[in-house]
């Protein structure tokens, strides 16, 4: 798998996994209407000294609207807007759309959004879901293929309902991404602009 697709892969379940309280739908998933966020996220590689660090922000209103933009170390802006994929990369200051391989996996992946956005994860054929404590969903892979490219993906609730924390993504013994959210804002209006092409 490359690394564009679990990175759609992550952004998916980051959706999902902010409304996921239960094991089933509940009323968080009633209640969400919007998230802001900042995140980090960690690449981790056994042959890097140190990880590869990006930072960026989020932001959803439901039903379906989404920007995932990193901010560093490459402008990079990801919108999912009526049903519209558009992924965009600053280069001389000016966005280009990417229209590579990677935006076809990303509609592909995004299609079970729904679902996770009810907290339903046990919908998505791809991964079985157990829990490690309240607060930790494990998604493990179903299929013996998918399972040489993603080992498990590791979803940390927040203590503020609607809030996830933390997702690992267990890529192999030598390689982990970490995404870790901060300054989160629920249920938010955001304005219609922010889902627009830049």
């Amino acid at each position: 798998m490359s690394a564009r697709l679990v990175w759609c892969l992550m952004l998916s379940l980051l959706l999902g996994a902010t409304v996921a309280r239960g094991d089933g739908a509940d009323a968080a998933s009633t209640r969400l209407r919007s998230v802001q966020a900042d995140f980090t996220q960690e690449k981790h590689l056994a042959i890097l000294t140190r990880p590869l660090i990006s930072r960026g922000t989020l932001a959803f209103q439901a039903p379906g609207s989404l920007r995932w933009e990193y901010l560093r170390p490459i402008h990079t802006v990801l919108l999912l807007h009526d049903g519209r994929i558009d992924k965009l990369i600053e280069r001389d200051g000016r966005f280009e759309r990417d229209n590579g391989a990677g935006v076809d996996a990303m509609r592909t992946v995004l299609q079970d959004i729904g679902s996770w956005l009810d907290g339903r994860f046990g919908d998505n054929p791809l991964f079985a879901v157990s829990r490690t404590g309240a607060q930790t969903l494990v998604l493990t892979p179903r299929e013996p293929g998918l399972e040489t490219v993603i080992k498990r993906i590791e979803l940390r609730l927040g203590a503020q309902e609607g809030v996830m924390d933390r997702i690992t993504i267990v890529e192999g013994d030598e390689a982990v991404t970490v995404l870790t959210f901060s300054q989160v804002i629920l249920n938010r209006d955001i304005p219609a602009q922010r889902f627009a092409v830049p």
